[in-house]
């Protein structure tokens, strides 16, 4: 085991006022930094300094502005080894396999992609004359983020409102401050002052951003919970949302499918970090024919996934984030072991290790009716469904009010695809499931949220539209 090194990045982000709120390294409960509480006040003179900005960053052209935003992801690739090392002493995950690192050059890449993509202006031929439809920016966009991929999603926001012309205030999650800090000092090295902005702190701090009259768009990734909140607090200024919500992602395993050879594609879509996905598999239906294969083979793979703190370099899965949430799954899990399922791998925490690990737990044998099923568990464990017939299992993954993603494994993609058609969820993987594309648009249905991102569409999401016809 390696000892992890504290980046020089880490001391232009902490607290030094005294004030902050204490950073437990999930992996063990020891604090190792503070982190600053900028407090609702911050929020108001944030959003003027990033109004007056706005105005000299729309004037910039579309190739400025996507070379700026090149610019920027050459910062984050430049300090990516700081950048992770801060995500996996605050967020816990290790710094390799789809976690860390990964997280860091997802975020270049990410940033990369939106700069590249064409403005979605154009014309449109109507009898009698001609339309031009000019997308212009909203002004000030607030973009609030979560704690399980804090520096990814964070540009997934930042990102396409910074090419439309916008200014950006970033409010980070309270779990994952010096994240969010970093993240944002970094790009700033290579953004014109004052088009980004990050205010930190508690909820109260996010609620005075969305309702601050200079914010004429909120995005945000999070708990539908928190997303109503949002809605209720702009509804003074009508500040246009984008909100992905909390998911329930089915996995529907079909009768032809190979349980071997999907096993391991699947304990991914589910377990990439640790379970704290939005859009993982949180739970699986397997026919009849597949069940019990897959679950011994997913239980394998829980029982030899290698477990432990950022520190070790043969980690790939990591602790959960904070104690809330370890509260969550482990209330969860043992409800279904009263309730008589079967665990085939995991669900034996050790409650007095230090830190915030749950094993990796498959649990078997329970029906939709179990809270492992039909709540959110965010974390590693895994509730396998058996179903007989197909429109069972079409009914059991479309009877929850979540829909943000789902994903249909098939030997026959055509048949997979024909499933695939009938789930109520904004995207739908065959044979795969949570892979994200920036050029692909992105969205829940139900109460996992509404409005777009990514692509064209989340320009168009970032902007208003202007229709000049002669």
């Amino acid at each position: 085991m390696t000892t992890m090194t504290f980046p020089a990045l880490l001391e232009d982000v902490v607290d030094r006022s005294g004030t902050g709120r204490p950073v437990p390294d999930p992996a063990t409960g020891r604090v190792f930094a503070v982190a600053p509480d900028h407090g609702p006040d911050a929020v108001a003179p944030a959003v003027a300094a990033a109004r007056r900005a706005q105005e000299g960053w729309a004037a910039a052209t579309s190739d400025e502005r996507a070379a700026t935003l090149h610019a920027a992801a050459d910062a984050v690739e430049r300090r990516a080894d700081e950048l992770a090392a801060i995500l996996a002493l605050e967020q816990g995950k290790p710094l390799d396999g789809p976690n860390a690192r990964f997280e860091v050059a997802a975020s270049v890449d990410w940033v990369r992609a939106t700069a590249d993509l064409p403005e979605p202006d154009g014309t449109r031929d109507v009898p009698g004359d001609l339309a031009t439809v000019a997308h212009r920016p909203v002004g000030v966009v607030a973009a609030i983020t979560p704690w399980n991929w804090p520096m990814m999603i964070a540009t997934w926001q930042i990102a396409p409102a910074l090419r439309m012309g916008n200014a950006v205030i970033a409010k980070p999650s309270e779990y994952t401050t010096l994240s969010g800090l970093a993240l944002c000092a970094v790009m700033n090295e290579a953004l014109p002052p004052g088009v980004l902005h990050a205010v930190v702190g508690d909820g109260a701090v996010g609620a005075r951003l969305v309702a601050d009259p200079g914010v004429g768009k909120v995005m945000f990734t999070g708990s539908t919970a928190t997303g109503r909140r949002i809605v209720e607090a702009s509804a003074a200024n009508l500040a246009r949302l984008t909100l992905e919500l909390g998911g329930n992602d089915p996995a529907i395993v079909l009768p032809d499918a190979d349980p071997r050879a999907i096993a391991a594609d699947l304990f991914w879509g589910a377990f990439t970090n640790s379970g704290q996905t939005c859009a993982a598999v949180k739970r699986v239906y397997a026919h009849d024919a597949v069940h019990d294969d897959l679950v011994e083979a997913l239980a394998e793979l829980a029982r030899t996934t290698p477990m432990g703190p950022a520190s070790d370099p043969s980690s790939l899965l990591g602790p959960l984030q904070n104690r809330r949430q370890w509260e969550i799954v482990d209330r969860l899990v043992e409800s279904a072991k009263s309730g008589g399922a079967r665990v085939a791998a995991g669900g034996n925490p050790d409650r007095t290790a230090p830190g915030n690990f749950y094993p990796a737990t498959i649990v078997s044998d329970l029906g939709d009716d179990a809270p492992l099923v039909h709540e959110e568990q965010f974390g590693p464990a895994l509730p396998v469904v058996r179903f007989h017939d197909i429109e069972e299992a079409v009914a059991s993954a479309n009877a929850f009010e979540t829909g943000l993603g789902a994903s249909v494994w098939s030997g026959d993609p055509e048949r997979a695809r024909s499933v695939a058609a009938r789930i109520d969820a904004g995207t739908v993987w065959i044979n795969a499931h949570g892979g994200l594309h920036p050029a692909v648009p992105f969205g829940g249905v139900k109460q996992s949220g509404y409005g777009t991102e990514f692509g064209v569409d989340g320009l168009r999401a970032v902007s208003v539209a202007q229709v000049i016809r002669c």
